[in-house]
């Protein structure tokens, strides 16, 4: 089954930072290539054991000045991931960029670190490169994605392109999933040969969206496309998200409007942060000076969502609406429970 006519028009604003939630320790950046998953848990909720060997098309893209430092920072993010995910996950930048082919033309992997990584991707019959990666998963292992662009540019029998979806975030892979997966057939269509997806470790969004793809556009079953997958390469994709995108499609996805307010005159600028944009981008409030309130106003997909308000650049809550409980290090924000009775 093709559903890439049913696909909504919807283009997502991605978000500067998946990471800064004021409630969790700051996640790391994104992590390299090389990964052990043990532990994880799959659609059915059933316990596995996965490692990721050293996949075809591992090799190290450059020498590292400072391996510790690299070190350290893919242990960092191997430890959010593993917190967000659900799975004992592991990725090793510093082992350069690792792949897997799931069929003769997709390959699922790891991000590109060095402009030479271009040159190895068409090597081996790469046409279009397809990053989801956000601007912070790049700048925390110091990618320089310009100069990758950039290079690729120069060439005439390869492209780059980017499609943002939030590492670690089910709900913006979810709402991304339709737009992404469009443009990702776009590109096939007018490229031909290889497709290479990835993200920073090559487990989570750059699998998802692989198997999306089979599913909507290929016409695989979407556990007959999950068992390929995972048959090529030891990954962790979030099935529910592409199965609620899936519904998204056919039934249409219900926004409800919401209002959140702040009582004070004494108050220069009023934002709020979290919600649907993550906890890297802020939305201002408007100031009503007949109720002397600032408010805003915004329809938002039915979920529940947490937010935090920034006042006059100082991180608060407002306690007149609900709170969290406070977590493991104390931090308590602000929810609110969109509902389509509402």
């Amino acid at each position: 089954m093709n559903c890439l006519q049913n696909l909504p028009r919807w283009s997502p604003s991605p978000s500067r930072s998946g990471f800064g939630c004021p409630r969790h320790v700051k996640p790391p950046p994104p992590p390299p290539c090389f990964l052990r998953i043990t532990g994880a848990v799959d659609s059915a909720d059933r316990p596995r054991s996965l490692a990721l060997k050293a996949v075809s098309g591992s090799t190290p893209s450059t020498e590292m000045s400072s391996s510790e430092v690299e070190e350290e920072k893919s242990e960092e993010y191997s430890s959010t991931m593993t917190e967000a995910m659900g799975a004992v996950l592991t990725y090793r930048h510093e082992l350069g960029m690792n792949y897997n082919f799931i069929r003769p033309d997709l390959i699922v992997g790891s991000c590109l670190q060095t402009p030479k990584d271009v040159d190895k991707l068409r090597a081996i019959g790469v046409k279009t490169i397809f990053c989801l990666q956000q601007d912070p998963d790049l700048e925390y292992f110091g990618v320089d994605i310009k100069a990758i662009r950039d290079y690729a540019e120069t060439c005439d029998d390869i492209r780059h392109l980017r499609a943002q979806i939030r590492d670690f975030d089910p709900f913006d892979l979810r709402m991304r999933l339709p737009a992404v997966v469009s443009k990702l057939y776009k590109a096939i269509n007018r490229n031909g040969g290889v497709t290479y997806i990835h993200c920073t470790a090559g487990l989570g969004r750059a699998p998802a969206v692989a198997l999306a793809y089979m599913f909507w556009v290929q016409g695989y079953k979407l556990g007959e496309a999950h068992r390929l997958l995972q048959s090529k390469r030891s990954c962790f994709p979030k099935v529910y998200a592409i199965k609620s995108a899936t519904a998204d499609i056919f039934t249409g996805f219900k926004k409800k409007p919401i209002s959140l307010t702040w009582q004070g005159y004494n108050s220069s600028i009023v934002e709020v942060s979290g919600l649907d944009i993550g906890w890297g981008e802020r939305l201002p409030l408007q100031f009503d000076e007949e109720q002397g309130l600032w408010k805003l106003t915004r329809e938002l997909p039915v979920r529940d969502y947490e937010y935090k308000y920034i006042v006059d650049g100082e991180w608060t809550c407002n306690k007149q609406e609900l709170l969290t409980s406070p977590n493991k290090d104390g931090h308590v924000n602000n929810y609110i429970k969109v509902r389509s009775s509402q």
